[in-house]
């Protein structure tokens, strides 16, 4: 059987996403209806249409202040603000369809064990068994000050409270309820039986949680496990917990360096390999004809923010302000260790195809960057697609767009049917939970060799 592809689009409830400036476009309508839920109703058929398999919404708890040591240059190109919640969403747009599924980004460092797994589980019941959850450990410092701390936790103990973080969750849905709890026995005037609702009792390093969990399982139990990292210790809690794991690159050969490391590691955690999907970024301009393509490209180069594009690079911890009175001939190095995002870092050092200069960085910035972008008609699109799905072995990305909802729109319209046609694009969804569409050969629930079905009651 023909592998196809998993396609998520890259979406996140804010006024604009990783489309630098392109609000000034004239048919960009995010900006202006981003908190209208007819918007997101309609995104959500129209993905549906597309046969995509999720929803990924990306969140962030702060503004990027790192550039220019200021907040003005987010602020001023919407740069992930205004931000919304997206798990406010989730039912509504669950309300339309059938198969698209949701997966919803939430902080390991900010956010409580036991009010996320209340989240979570109310989710998956409401979409039956459609949703996932993002683990992020958050790489903003402003972030950690909107929560109370002075400074950002230190990267890798981020993930030490992750991994404690996940054993609590696991606790609360494999652990607390038996299957069979609730009765719904009338004669003894007993809805839930008290014997088989279980505190969980976790005492660890950093948390304390008594139980029980307050939902009853849900179909999933567990939200399938979404998990972006590409640093060492991301990398390692990849291969640990998730089951959907994203990752950078600027080659097919990059990709596939970070793909093969993660499942070597988490068969060293005694998981099979083939219960992990490894998804890249995908980002794509189509139209009818290359002419047409290549000019809706060059459209939006002009609007363009280089601000807003360094002001993102802040995740990284560096400022870029701090090269542009060095010689742009210089070798570009880092002057400092941070503790922002090691991934976002590494995509201008070891994860740069060269030794690039800092002339060759701030330029960078300046405009859309060509090579991350597939441009042509849609036989020259899924050509260029399906190089990148058979060389870098991923088994799916996640679909960026500048112009929303016009990208998705051709996207669906354009290659999609393309795709169909070469046999590596499904043409009608599988029945069942996300779980049961991503791995067709096991259930909805957690498999044997996840560490997250060690907590489920014999």
């Amino acid at each position: 059987m023909t592998k196809e592809i998993i396609l998520n689009a890259f979406e996140m409830t804010s006024a604009m996403h990783n489309s630098h400036g392109l609000w000034k476009h004239p048919k960009s309508e995010r900006h202006r209806q981003y908190k209208d839920l007819d918007y997101w109703i309609d995104l959500a058929k129209l993905l549906e249409k597309g046969k995509f398999d999720a929803v990924f919404f990306a969140d962030v708890l702060g503004i990027y202040d790192v550039y220019q040591k200021s907040k003005a240059p987010s602020i001023r190109d919407g740069l992930q603000v205004p931000l919304n919640d997206p798990a406010l969403l989730v039912s509504a747009m669950a309300s339309v369809t059938k198969h698209l599924a949701f997966a919803v980004t939430v902080s390991t460092t900010y956010e409580a064990p036991f009010g996320n797994a209340r989240r979570f589980s109310t989710l998956d019941h409401l979409t039956k068994g459609r949703v996932a959850w993002n683990v992020v450990t958050s790489y903003l410092p402003n972030a950690a000050r909107n929560f109370g701390l002075e400074d950002m936790i230190k990267h890798d103990e981020r993930y030490d409270i992750a991994d404690e973080y996940l054993d609590v969750s696991y606790k609360l849905w494999e652990q607390s309820w038996e299957d069979n709890a609730v009765v719904e026995d009338v004669e003894n005037e007993t809805l839930v039986d008290p014997e088989k609702v279980h505190e969980i009792n976790h005492k660890g390093h950093y948390f304390k949680v008594e139980g029980p969990h307050l939902s009853e399982p849900s179909l999933q139990r567990t939200p399938v496990i979404y998990q972006a990292g590409t640093s060492e210790k991301g990398r390692e809690f990849a291969a640990k917990h998730a089951e959907c794991i994203f990752v950078g690159g600027p080659t097919p050969q990059r990709i596939r360096y970070y793909a093969d490391d993660i499942r070597e590691r988490a068969a060293k955690h005694g998981r099979n390999p083939e219960n992990l999907k490894i998804i890249s970024f995908l980002s794509v301009v189509v139209a009818e004809t290359t002419e047409e393509a290549e000019a809706k490209f060059e459209e939006y180069n002009k609007v363009w923010s280089a601000d807003a594009a360094k002001a993102q690079y802040g995740a990284s911890g560096y400022d870029i302000a701090e090269y542009e009175d060095a010689d742009s001939n210089e070798p570009f190095e880092y002057k400092k260790k941070t503790e922002g995002g090691h991934y976002k870092a590494a995509t201008l050092t070891k994860d740069a195809p060269k030794k690039l200069t800092v002339g060759d960085v701030l330029n960078r910035f300046e405009a859309i960057d060509r090579n991350s972008y597939i441009v042509g008609n849609p036989k020259e699109v899924a050509d260029a697609i399906q190089f990148q799905f058979e060389e870098s072995g991923v088994d799916g990305f996640n679909l960026n767009h500048l112009v929303t909802p016009g990208d998705l729109e051709s996207f669906v319209d354009l290659v999609i049917p393309e795709l169909q046609a070469r046999g590596i694009y499904k043409k009608d969804y599988r029945e069942g939970t996300l779980r049961e569409k991503l791995f067709p050969d096991g259930n909805s629930r957690l498999p044997e060799d996840h560490p997250g079905s060690k907590f489920r009651r014999k």
